[in-house]
Order: structure tokens, then C-alpha cells, then sequence
């Protein structure tokens, strides 16, 4: 089980479907694929139907997003980020990283009216970053992930908020109450939970029947309020976050624990594969838009220049008592680690040319090309620093 929750196992089963899909979609099996993603499943009774590919983005990644608040609430509270003196540069780092490809693909999409799709390359993902580095970064000192942690986790909060900001439409400001008002009761029913588990007689019979009712009670309002978001024009992958946020600490933990092996081995694979299910264009007969260009350049260089210049000015001009102690090498590989967009690129790309399904296609390989490019000169610039490292050893290498 604990292979499950490795963040390298994460890394080769994303990248492995992610390769998968865009094969199969380029082979003689692409149109049973895409019949079997575009069918559609429905729950009559609640008004549901929606093709498997959205049962996937829509349904099955909450479950990710799910996890990711978990851990976002953890380092706030408790973790990398529970300090100012912990989370400013960080925060610089991951501003920058926000920016900078932010800026490019605009510069890349001006006047081509697809400006307003900016924030696709402005995404890392935590689970391939923190993967890549743990499967060739050993050797390099452990403040490189405690920082690439830090920046990422910021990172993905910043996706969050755009999802939920500029890919909204017509939201129901009373449906999302509701949800906040649901999300708010089941974080009550966890704190109910984590004061069973303290109780004094945890083998009971009646131990036993308040737990289990205490369980369904919380997958019943939790998928209310996913159902709730999801009919409120919020994309309802956000209920995942509301959940994971209003969730009290130690059940929190303990259904992070229970869920990570199905999100590494199933939710994101899946999601990784449904998305990469494109067919490569021929050049000669559709050209590639500018939004292919703008996220293929803003995603690689746009992350690696915003972090790592970001993080220069950072330790030039801001005094804390938490000092930044990565070398320049070290940033430099932090910068190209964060161009792995991927999962939550992969979404804000789905969200922002859904419609277009050509621009749609196109920006999903040029996701897939950045990180991919991303990925190449991450390892490049490990290897070199883990050279360096075990050449110069320093006091935090692991």
C-alpha cells in the first residue's frame, strides 16, 4: 500500500496514461475511444446526464481536488507554510510563476481573442513535480522539496481560485450558499467523528453504530454538495476543496490517508488519460493557434524564468528569520520543475476551450509538450546538481 502513495508511482502512472491516451487516439482504436468517452450516463431522478469524460473532470477528480484542500489546510496550519517567516518567499516564488506565464501567453494570444485563457499555463503539478524529483532527485539537499512543496502547494491554490474566479458561468449565488452552508455541516459531522474516536469505549456496540452512521452521513452531504456546486455554475471539482477545507484535522488526515492510493492509482491516471485522448493535427491541413504556442513556451520558460527570478528578488530583498538556503542551481531546478502543468493545466484547459474542440485538442497537447519539456530539462538540471552535490556536499543533502 505504500508503494500507492508514492509520489514517484503517481508521477509514472500519470505520465503512462497520459502516453496511453494520446496513442490510442492517434491509432485505429480512436473512435471506440472517443464513442466511449463521449456516452452518456445519467441520474434521472437528480437531472444528471453527463458524458463519461465529464463523469471524469467533473465527478471523479473532486476526489483530487478533495486531497489537494487536505494538504493545502495541513501546511497552512501545521506544515511548510504556517509561518510569514515560512510562506513569503515561497509565496514570491509562486507569484512569479504565476505571472511570467501569464504575461507570455498574452503576449502570444494578443489580438487573437483568446487572451482570457491565461491562467492554463500558470499551473504545477504537485503530485508529478514532487514525483520527478523523487524518482532522480536523490542526492540533492531536502530543502529543494520542502521549498518545491511550499511553492507548489501555493501554486495550487492559485489554480483553485481561478477555476472557481474565470471559468464560472452564470453562477447561483443561492446554490453556492447552500453548498457553503452543506460544506460547513459536514465539517461539523467530522469534528463529531474525531470526538467519537477520542471517546471511552471505542469497541461498543453502540461505539460501532454511531461511527458508521457518522460515515454515510458525511458521503451523503458530501455528495449533496458536490451535486449543489455542480448546479450552481461553479465547476464542481471546487466541492472537493470546500470539503477538504471544512474538514476537521485528525478525520481529515485519516481520509486523505484512505483516499490517496485511489487518486494516484485511478483518479488522476483516468483524468490524465480521458484528456489525452487527441488526435495529433495534420499540420498542412489545421494550423496550429496561437493558444498552442502561447501555453507550449508560457508553460516551460514562463515557469522557470517567473520562479527563479522571483525567488532571486526574494532573497535579495526580503529579510526573515526562515532564510532561503538553496543555491542558485538549486532554484534553477525548483523553476523547471514547475513547469509540469499538467492535471489542473490539463482542466483550466478543458474549462476554457470546452466549445472550441480544435483549440481545445491543440492546447492539450501543447500541455502535454510543455511539461513534457519541462520534465527533460528538470532531470537534465537534477542530475548536474546531484553531481555537484555529491561532489560539494552540503549539510541538508539527503
Amino acid at each position: 500500500m505504500r508503494l500507492l502513495r508514492s509520489s514517484r508511482t503517481s508521477a509514472m502512472l500519470l505520465l503512462t496514461a497520459a502516453i496511453l491516451g494520446l496513442a490510442i487516439a492517434n491509432s485505429p482504436l480512436t473512435s471506440v475511444a472517443h464513442d466511449i468517452q463521449g456516452t452518456k450516463v445519467g441520474i434521472p431522478f437528480l437531472g444528471i446526464s453527463m458524458s463519461v469524460g465529464h463523469w471524469v473532470s467533473d465527478a471523479v477528480l473532486v476526489i483530487f481536488f478533495f486531497i489537494v484542500a487536505i494538504e493545502l489546510k495541513h501546511e497552512f496550519r501545521e506544515g511548510e507554510l504556517n509561518s510569514y517567516g515560512k510562506a513569503i518567499k515561497p509565496a514570491i516564488a509562486a507569484l512569479g510563476g504565476v505571472l511570467v506565464p501569464a504575461i507570455i501567453y498574452i503576449i502570444f494570444t494578443w489580438d487573437s481573442g483568446y487572451q482570457s485563457s491565461w491562467p492554463i499555463p500558470t499551473a504545477t503539478d504537485i503530485a508529478f513535480a514532487l514525483g520527478v524529483l523523487a524518482i532522480v532527485g536523490r542526492g540533492l539537499p531536502s530543502t529543494v522539496r520542502v521549498f518545491l512543496l511550499a511553492l507548489a502547494v501555493l501554486d495550487d491554490l492559485a489554480g483553485i481560485i481561478f477555476i472557481a474566479v474565470f471559468f464560472t458561468v452564470d453562477p447561483s449565488i443561492g446554490l453556492i450558499v447552500i453548498g457553503v452552508i452543506l460544506s460547513v455541516f459536514f465539517g461539523f459531522l467530522s469534528k463529531r467523528f474525531a470526538r467519537l474516536k477520542n471517546g471511552e469505549y471505542p469497541g461498543s456496540k453502540r461505539y460501532r453504530v454511531e461511527e458508521y452512521t457518522l460515515i454515510i452521513a458525511m458521503i451523503l452531504v458530501g455528495f449533496a454538495t458536490w451535486y449543489v456546486i455542480y448546479q450552481s455554475g461553479i465547476h464542481a471539482t471546487i466541492a472537493g476543496v470546500m470539503l477538504g477545507f471544512a474538514m476537521s484535522g485528525k478525520p481529515a488526515t485519516q481520509a486523505q490517508y484512505v483516499l490517496e492510493p485511489l487518486s494516484n492509482v485511478v483518479v488522476l491516471p483516468l483524468f490524465a488519460f480521458s484528456a489525452a485522448l487527441v488526435t495529433l493535427p495534420v499540420l498542412a491541413e489545421t494550423p496550429l493557434e496561437a493558444p498552442f504556442w502561447a501555453i507550449l513556451f508560457a508553460l516551460p520558460l514562463g515557469k522557470l524564468i517567473g520562479i527563479v527570478g522571483a525567488t532571486l528578488l526574494a532573497d535579495r530583498f526580503v529579510r526573515t528569520t526562515h532564510p532561503s538556503v538553496l543555491s542558485f542551481g538549486d532554484i534553477v531546478v525548483t523553476g523547471a520543475l514547475g513547469g509540469i502543468g499538467f492535471t489542473v493545466s490539463l482542466l483550466m484547459n478543458e474549462l476554457a476551450f470546452g466549445i472550441d474542440r480544435e483549440v481545445a485538442d491543440q492546447g492539450v497537447l501543447a500541455v502535454l509538450a510543455g511539461s513534457a519539456i519541462s520534465i527533460v530539462m528538470a532531470v537534465i538540471l537534477i542530475r548536474i546538481r546531484v553531481r555537484h552535490h555529491r561532489t560539494v556536499p552540503t549539510p541538508s543533502a539527503s
